[in-house]
């Protein structure tokens, strides 16, 4: 079976990106657009925009079992069930089969790898919030003396931030939160609900220096034209795929892009093992895979290699790549190539009854809430903790989820899931973790996958920081319930049941830094002794702020491949 999609194979590229995610689809897109012959590497099977989408228009009624899986599918993912939402029957196909690809845990530690391995990656899958970092969070590790400075600030990414923004379409609004969530380039945004108007009118005019406002979403909300896709439909079941490509994802949007200018080569089921270092040059000369089926080993050279393949991922493949100048793993001559793994907590927050509102009715499921940005260890407070935490969070109105199974069927069911329920809010924190060395992964080379390559082992804790915020994550959303006037409110705290890796937002790994001595990569995401290597996935994150990562990814993975193009074009990589 050929494995190479929109060009046949050659015996080298100008560039190789590892993994067809968010960040690996924009660069292959940039490096595309500017000439750069470009081998997308992707282990996983292709999913090919629309055709692909096979539970896109199914209701609860055409699966066997509902929205359940099966108790064979249960024992097989029984670590990607941890995120129980990922795990049904409409999309839990896009995320990986637990037994088949295994990672390690010892006693008294647990990192809660939640990920697929298909072409889109978890582009699919994601939550489409999408938000930007201010100076005041690239300036947060100097400021406090925590681990190293960022070495770059805002004005290195505000234009890479607008180029994203209008390409994939965010709807939002600009509320000159510039401080702590800058404004951008947005579509119209989702109006908030009766309810949540109530929240957003009760929060700001009780709490000094809150706010609410819709969330920022990947999500087309206009009839401004974006090829080959239109605006958001509302059907709310965007991690299945979107066949009006209404969401941003690499299929609908910068895998496309690529194809286009005909620069593009995607190469599936590849087993990205190793990046090959030439001792000769001082770079990387290629990379090496396995063919998923066959078990066979490939090298394919290139001029410049960009790991995209998630933090996790992307951080084993350099630690797998060891040579007499890279004995520890290629680009780890600071020792902190697998360490400060970062997440963001959450499962902690409060929901409410909000009575009356029954006349008030929406038409379509909104893909999207409220979010509340940061306030904590601003304007001089000084909380038990350092950092802080957003709110996300919703109001909608009860409807079947209220039944149960053993109701008769008839007119009096039929009826009953016609008729809306009353009002409810919740909202959820999302919680900064600090960058810790101690939160970190190994490669065990006495278990192997397989494919003959080492399992990830994980060290990973939550610390006190992050168990005393998430008491004012609690307490401060139940002030806010009250506030507007919400009933029966209760709290929850999911703390005891995970670790770090259920927000799906694994960082770190390979942070960028100024000094090669205390970071893996630059400021331009090369790795500091290996420069035409780049990582632009989370590995290069060196704080994890509180707010969605992704489209930071996004504007770093742009702005080093249009710098990793130009070093090319000159001859210098």
């Amino acid at each position: 079976m050929n494995k190479y999609y929109y060009n046949e194979p050659s015996e080298s590229y100008d560039a190789i990106v590892v993994g067809s995610g968010i960040s690996g689809g924009w660069a292959a897109k940039e490096l595309c657009e500017k000439g750069l012959k470009t081998l997308v590497l992707e282990r996983g099977p292709m999913i090919e925009h629309i055709k692909d989408y096979h539970t896109a228009h199914m209701d609860p009624w055409d699966f066997p079992y509902g929205d359940e899986v099966s108790a064979e599918v249960k024992k097989r993912q029984h670590k990607q069930l941890r995120f129980s939402w990922n795990i049904k029957a409409p999309h839990h196909h896009y995320f990986v089969d637990d037994i088949d690809h295994p990672y390690n845990e010892p006693e008294g530690f647990r990192f809660d790898w939640i990920h697929g391995y298909i072409v889109g990656g978890r582009s699919l899958m994601w939550g489409r919030q999408s938000y930007r970092w201010s100076d005041f969070n690239f300036e947060a590790n100097k400021r406090e003396g925590i681990a190293i400075d960022w070495p770059v600030r805002y004005k290195d990414l505000a234009p890479w931030y607008d180029h994203v923004e209008e390409y994939i379409g965010v709807s939002g609004e600009n509320r000159g939160f510039d401080e702590m969530l800058p404004d951008g380039k947005f579509e119209p945004p989702m109006e908030l609900n009766i309810v949540e108007k109530k929240l957003q009118e009760a929060v700001e005019s009780t709490f000094e220096n809150r706010y609410v406002t819709p969330g920022r979403v990947a999500h087309i909300n206009s009839d401004k034209p974006f090829e080959g896709r239109t605006r958001c439909q509302f059907r709310n079941r965007c991690i299945r795929g979107c066949p009006f490509g209404g969401y941003f994802s690499t299929q609908a949007s910068t895998l496309p892009a690529a194809v286009k200018t005909g620069n593009l080569t995607l190469r599936v089921d590849a087993i990205v093992s190793e990046v090959v270092y030439d001792e000769k040059t001082g770079k990387a000369s290629g990379v090496k895979f396995i063919d998923k089926d066959s078990k066979e080993e490939e090298f394919i050279p290139a001029k410049v290699v960009f790991l995209n393949a998630s933090a996790i991922a992307s951080a084993a493949i350099l630690m797998n790549s060891k040579s007499d100048r890279f004995p520890n793993g290629l680009g780890n001559d600071s020792g902190e190539l697998g360490r400060n793994i970062m997440d963001h907590h959450l499962g902690s927050g409060a929901g409410g009854r909000i009575e009356g509102y029954t006349d008030k009715y929406y038409k379509g499921r909104r893909p999207n809430g409220f979010y509340i940005p940061r306030y904590r260890n601003l304007n001089g407070e000084q909380r038990p903790y350092k950092r802080g935490f957003g709110y996300q969070g919703g109001a909608s109105r009860g409807n079947w989820q209220k039944l149960v199974a053993e109701l008769a069927y008839g007119k009096e069911l039929k009826d009953a899931i016609l008729k809306p329920g009353e009002w409810t809010i919740g909202m959820t924190g999302f919680g900064e973790i600090l960058p810790d060395p101690n939160n970190r992964m190994e490669l065990d080379y006495d278990r192997l996958d397989q494919w003959g390559l080492p399992t990830i082992t994980f060290y990973t804790k939550f610390s006190d920081n992050e168990y005393q915020m998430r008491e004012d994550i609690k307490n401060d959303a139940v002030a806010m319930l009250e506030a507007m006037g919400a009933k029966d409110i209760y709290t929850y705290d999911g703390e005891s049941q995970h670790g770090i890796g259920l927000g799906i937002h694994e960082m770190g790994t390979a942070r960028m830094g100024h000094d090669p001595k205390t970071s893996v990569t630059n400021k331009y995401n090369q790795i500091h002794a290996c420069k035409n290597v780049f990582m632009t996935d989370g590995a290069f994150m060196t704080s994890a702020n509180c707010v969605n990562p992704s489209l930071t990814y996004m504007a770093f993975s742009a702005r080093a491949a249009n710098y990793a193009a130009e070093q090319v074009q000159k001859g210098l990589l």
